[in-house]
């Protein structure tokens, strides 16, 4: 059995939004679609019950969220955004110019961009392992899933301040 023990750094307002998400899916979520369960099974025949399976598809995507989110609050690390010293490090937000266009982005979990405008890319994904540890001015490629490679040159780093 393998785990992920990934660490994922998140703002306190991050955490503070993810742990009140899952407090209210474990408790008012599961009871609200224990309700829609419940009501459409007394419906009748489950076979053609369109109601019954999309409850119990909705229970399913919820039960997932549920995982995921405890999870993450347990690998996470709390606390302030670190502060930009140049070098492309999770919770920075880099400018670069990718493939001829510039663009911005915060690297690290999609959960710490909250109400923020950024794109958010993890660390994990090919763009973000390509540009980690590269210093203002570095270039680098990545491939894409698709295989395509793709040319990376950061011309800023800053700290978040989501």
């Amino acid at each position: 059995m393998t785990t992920d023990t990934t660490v994922t750094w998140l703002t306190q307002a991050a955490h503070d939004r993810l742990a009140a998400e899952l407090a209210n899916l474990s408790t008012l979520g599961r009871d609200d679609i224990a309700k829609k369960i419940e009501s459409a099974r007394e419906e009748g025949d489950l076979k053609e019950n369109a109601g019954y399976h999309a409850a119990k598809e909705e229970q399913g995507k919820m039960e997932a969220r549920i995982r995921t989110l405890v999870v993450l609050l347990r690998h996470a690390e709390v606390g302030q955004a670190p502060e930009s010293t140049g070098v492309v490090v999770p919770g920075t937000v880099i400018t670069a110019t990718i493939a001829g266009d510039v663009s911005r982005f915060l690297i690290g979990s999609r959960e710490i961009g909250g109400s923020s405008d950024l794109d958010v890319f993890s660390e994990q994904s090919p763009l973000g392992a390509a540009i980690l540890g590269l210093k203002v001015g570095g270039s680098t490629t990545y491939t894409t899933p698709s295989g395509k490679s793709i040319a990376v040159e950061i011309s800023n780093v800053e700290t978040f301040t989501g």
